[in-house]
């Protein structure tokens, strides 16, 4: 295993660069902790798998430097680096069996058969994969030969860190979720150190200790899965993870606090000092739906929408309501009545952001 640093890395598929907008990975430093699972999150273009391909050596990054516990592998191979990779699509031998597809990459490095024998049993019973082991990989779905791709990927336990582009993107979603709890196992047992890349974040959300959220060719935030969730630090991040994502509100200065689009104050005290500090920052309020809260017209600090839709859920209802010109969504109990076509907001101070150009404030 290894930890993985990042000194002034940057990356750009044009030949000669001129300025920042021809970087697909815009100048990072950070560090992917030895033992660590992380997962790259963020939408297509955004530079996870750049950022991958550079942790690989498939890819020399334009400028900076990688180093594995310290040392310079910057213009190593894959190979050099001693890394395992399992690839979005699989990546096996259809002429060898199960079998020989797992022990193949241990064959490569001399092992002893015994160790290859126990280990490829040990891989095989962890994918569950037992019954095809004797079997061609030609014949087998596309399902099992992902399972047999990432089996190739773990079976070695010498590895510097394991690294999975999009693992799961061909397999059905309850295989999915077994096999996500599967590879926190391995991890757990083995301790090594996963870079997991995807654009889901169910998965990088249940398979993660920490999510590196990337935009524009950027790292915006590195964080536990709660922490994401609770404290977005980039409008991004409140807006990418969840479902429905964090609402976003432009605000402005009203009286000692905070009102949107002509409201009366939603939010005082250290907001205002906060905001009055940025006059010229573009503001913005957001709260997730799970805690934006359906009051009465008669208590204080609410403001009044007009309901678009209400939907069931089963476990929730989720209603869509316009603010002013602003839609908003508020997720409440099942069981609560949404009476007429008007309710009434509160935000709690304590689950309400305050965003300015993007950057998290209180």
């Amino acid at each position: 295993m290894a930890g993985i640093t990042f000194e002034q890395v940057a990356h750009s598929y044009e030949r000669h660069p001129r300025g920042e907008r021809d970087f697909a990975l815009k100048t990072l430093d950070t560090t992917f902790e030895d033992g660590g699972a992380y997962a790259l999150l963020g939408p297509s273009g955004c530079g996870k798998t750049t950022l991958l391909n550079i942790v690989s050596g498939l890819l020399r990054p334009t400028r900076g430097r990688v180093l594995y516990d310290g040392r310079d592998v910057t213009r190593l191979s894959p190979a050099q680096r001693n890394i395992a990779q399992v690839f979005q699509f699989p990546v096996i031998y259809d002429t060898m069996t199960v079998e020989e597809n797992l022990a193949f990459p241990l064959r490569n490095r001399g092992l002893p058969a015994a160790a290859i024998a126990r280990r490829v049993a040990e891989v095989a019973e962890m994918l569950e994969l037992e019954s095809l082991l004797k079997q061609r990989a030609a014949g087998l779905t596309a399902d099992q030969k992902q399972k047999v791709s990432l089996g190739r990927g773990l079976v070695r336990v010498d590895v510097a860190a394991i690294l999975l582009d999009e693992p799961l993107t061909v397999i059905d979603p309850q295989l999915k979720w077994l096999l996500r709890r599967k590879l926190k196992e391995v991890h757990a047992r083995y301790n090594h150190t996963f870079v997991y890349v995807t654009h889901d974040q169910n998965e990088a959300l249940t398979f993660a200790d920490r999510v590196v959220v990337m935009y524009d060719g950027r790292i915006v935030q590195v964080g536990a899965p709660q922490d994401l969730f609770e404290r977005p630090r980039h409008r991004f991040v409140g807006y990418f993870i969840g479902s429905p994502g964090m609402n976003f509100l432009p605000c402005h200065l009203a009286g000692d606090g905070l009102g949107i689009d002509g409201t009366e104050v939603v939010l005082g005290g250290a907001w205002f000092a906060e905001a009055a500090a940025r006059p010229r920052a573009r503001l913005e309020l957001g709260i997730r739906p799970e805690h934006l809260q359906l009051a009465t017209a008669s208590e204080a600090g609410t403001v009044p929408a007009k309901v678009e839709r209400v939907e069931d859920l089963g476990n929730y209802k989720l209603v869509t309501a316009m603010l002013g010109p602003h839609r908003i969504f508020a997720k409440v109990p099942e069981g609560r009545e949404i009476g007429g076509d008007t309710v009434h907001l509160r935000f709690p101070p304590a689950r309400t952001r305050l965003y300015a150009d993007d950057e998290l404030l209180v």
